[in-house]
């Protein structure tokens, strides 16, 4: 009989091969996206892993050929917040546990971000040792669409991407796709979609392999990798104005910056930034600033604060009805502009929450 961590129906295996642990997430129909029972799952058997001489690398993937892993369980949350149920403490709290087990691994962690890679699938990866994207690689933090942040490290991993880059994927939700992912420094190496099972296997075979013999391996199928290896960055044009109007204090001086500018490019930033919530502008902002100078575990810890504040307002419930759930992608925002969010209300979502603090 199969242990139920590798019968097909689960929602997620977890299986021993060679040297290498291997979780694959096995909610193909919902895009992979990650549960509370996930979670709660991946955990402990990465921290058995890390304990376990005979395991010398972890691989995380998704099946179904489309994401990786598009989310976190954002329905389940609401129906939790709504009803004042304890989930909507505890999957934060796990989720950003799970995160920090990825970031303190000391196994190397493989991440094969093929397909969609969004909100809790980047929580999944990008503080892993190895992130492997494909040209069927879409990365994106779309929270302020939906009244949230870019949370799951994102106040870590953002502010130290290159330039302000980070803070423009942050605030606009920007998708990232294919070999950009790795331009921008969110993946390590980048290798065709139908390469990634001879990959796989390959890793599998490695005898007791150090991390570097598993960069070499990882970088001998990088440099084969020819798909759109000419085609320059896709925000290289921009890089500039990125760079001078994301790096404003406020974001009230960013949008004044991005009218100023004019350009197509502010244009339709401004048209993207109008359209999120102005609370979660704010506190993403502050939240990827002070991040910037935090190691994974504060910002883990403040991004917690946030996840809770968030669960005590308004807005991310409007913001899942308007685009998941009604799908009339008009959310009425409240406060509804930048100017109505006092510093005050902001200071008060990054306050300590005493015994309830998430503790790592």
């Amino acid at each position: 009989k199969m242990s139920k961590h590798t019968d097909s129906t689960a929602e997620v295996l977890l299986e021993k091969r060679g040297s290498a642990g291997i979780i694959t997430l096995n909610r193909p129909k919902a895009l992979n996206a990650l549960n509370f029972s996930m979670i709660q799952q991946i955990y402990p058997q990465i921290k058995t892993w890390e304990q376990d001489p005979e395991t010398f690398l972890i691989i995380i993937k998704g099946t179904g050929g489309k994401a990786f892993c598009a989310g976190g369980d954002i329905r389940a949350i609401t129906a939790a917040g709504k009803a004042g149920d304890r989930l909507a403490q505890d999957f934060f709290r796990e989720e950003y546990m799970l995160n920090n087990a990825i970031g303190t691994c000391k196994k190397p962690y493989v991440a094969l971000i093929d397909g969609i890679t969004m909100g809790g699938g980047v929580g999944l990866s990008v503080h892993g040792h190895f992130r492997v994207a494909t040209e069927k690689t879409l990365f994106a933090m779309p929270e302020t669409a939906i009244g949230l942040f870019p949370d799951v490290g994102g106040g870590y991993f953002l502010p130290r991407l290159s330039g302000k880059i980070g803070y423009y994927l942050a605030l606009t939700g920007f998708r990232l796709k294919g070999r950009d992912v790795l331009k921008a420094g969110i993946a390590t190496h980048f290798v065709e979609s139908e390469k990634l099972p001879a990959l796989e296997k390959d890793l599998i075979a490695l005898k007791s392999p150090s991390t570097e013999n598993i960069a070499d391996l990882l970088n001998s199928y990088h440099v084969k990798s020819k798909v759109d290896q000419e085609k320059e960055f896709v925000l290289d044009e921009h890089m500039e104005k990125i760079n001078s109007l994301f790096s404003a204090n406020s974001m009230e001086e960013i949008v004044e910056k991005l009218k100023q500018d004019g350009s197509p490019f502010a244009i339709k930033q401004l048209e993207t930034i109008n359209k999120m919530s102005p609370t979660s502008l704010k506190m993403t902002l502050r939240q990827l600033r002070e991040g910037a100078s935090m190691s994974l575990q504060d910002v883990l810890t403040m991004e917690y604060r946030l996840s809770q504040a968030c669960m005590r307002g308004h807005d991310f419930y409007e913001g899942v009805r308007a685009v998941l759930i009604d799908k009339d992608q008009s959310p009425r925002w409240r406060p509804a502009a930048l100017e109505e969010v006092s510093d005050e209300f902001v200071d008060d979502c990054f306050k300590p929450l005493g015994s309830n603090d998430l503790k790592l």
